[in-house]
């Protein structure tokens, strides 16, 4: 396994290998391994976000809950109490490495909901251009059964579709995908490599056992689905002993889903996709050449805004002569947008109040039509 490949991975790590399922204690020796581990691709110019389970786990030995069955009001106070502690073992860990753990809670519509989604984004982006380790998990102390993920799996997918990622590992207490669940079946043959998800994969998935963690291959496999989609290449790995990452860098067993495009591509086909605009922008000529070169749009360029939008809504870019050449996101509602109107971008603070970044319209969020 070459991590020199990839520049932006995601990590995640479940509560069967976090805490020791008798005690329901942190297994503090793995914790400062995976740390050691992350710290090094980190300091090998690799940004990572680390999406982790057990606040729930922990929380249970804090309160007394044991390992059985508990309400939905006793799971979200486990969270909150177990959350706390999770994050001081990997800030303590950290502190060898001299970086900066980030705790990020996220529920399912922040990954669904547009303007959510993208403040999220933003707040990723600005945490890994300082260094910082982003630590993810579910937001459990708010989030209800009808509006939660229920496993780390698909919410690490999420997390590396929203940073744009092009690697996700999902460290489990299996080396890999397998043609039946090699526990009960001996035939069973291990898959290094998936070119394509299809439905013959699904099939190989089996159900989740019973124990502390919530996932299962089924929800490997969806996740899986969701990453490789949006342009991520994705790996399951045995992440129980010792160091897995530099484990699975020397070469350890996994199964490799190989991405179906890149992530930057697959985020632009998506915005392709939309068929519905909120508002409109008018550019002059400079600012057509930029876009047409591959910049951003500043507002500089902007003559015109007509339309009521959002942050996060999607626009329709068109030049003077009224020819729509772009779709892209506002990085900016309309009300503000109608003042920052042909300003520089380092007036915005002072116009506004506050600078939500130098663009209107970044490249990243911005698909020319011609280009559909």
């Amino acid at each position: 396994m070459n991590f020199s490949a990839y520049h932006r991975i995601v990590v995640k790590v479940g509560s069967a290998l976090l805490v020791d399922k008798a005690t329901l204690s942190l297994r503090y020796d793995w914790l400062q391994a995976l740390v050691d581990d992350l710290a090094e691709q980190i300091n090998a110019g690799r940004q990572v976000v680390l999406v982790t389970s057990a606040a729930v786990a922990v929380g249970r030995a804090v309160l007394n809950l044991g390992n059985g069955a508990i309400t939905l009001e006793q799971k979200q106070a486990a969270a909150a109490a177990g959350q706390f502690r999770l994050m001081a073992a990997y800030q303590d860990a950290l502190n060898h490495h001299n970086i900066t753990a980030a705790q990020v809670l996220l529920t399912l519509d922040d990954t669904e909901t547009r303007k959510r989604h993208l403040n999220a984004r933003q707040t990723f982006e600005t945490l890994l251009a300082m260094h910082a380790l982003p630590i993810v998990n579910e937001n459990d102390t708010v989030a209800t059964s009808e509006i939660r993920f229920g496993d780390n799996d698909r919410l690490a997918a999420r997390v590396a579709q929203m940073v744009s990622a092009d690697l996700l590992i999902l460290l489990s207490d299996i080396d890999g995908l397998y043609t039946a669940n090699p526990r009960t079946d001996a035939t069973a043959q291990h898959v290094p490599v998936v070119e394509k998800m299809r439905r013959q994969i699904d099939a190989m998935a089996g159900t989740a056992e019973v124990g502390i963690s919530t996932g299962g291959m089924v929800t490997k496999l969806q996740a899986a689905r969701i990453a490789t989609q949006s342009g991520c290449a994705m790996i399951i790995s045995d992440g129980q002993q010792l160091h897995p990452l530099k484990h699975l860098a020397d070469g350890g067993r996994h199964t490799l889903f190989k991405a179906s495009t890149s992530p930057l591509s697959a985020r632009k086909k998506w915005l392709a996709s939309m068929v519905r605009h909120q508002g409109i922008l008018y550019i002059d000529q400079g600012a057509e050449k930029a876009l047409l070169s591959g910049k951003s749009l500043l507002p500089a360029g902007v003559t015109r805004v007509t339309g009521r939008f959002d942050k996060g809504d999607i626009l329709i870019i068109k030049n003077m002569q009224d020819h729509a050449l772009a779709k892209g996101l506002a990085n900016y509602p309309s009300s503000d947008l109608e003042r920052l109107a042909g300003k520089q971008s380092r007036d915005i603070s002072t116009i506004i109040g506050y600078h939500g970044g130098d663009a209107v319209v970044h490249r990243d969020d911005c698909v020319m039509l011609d280009d559909d």
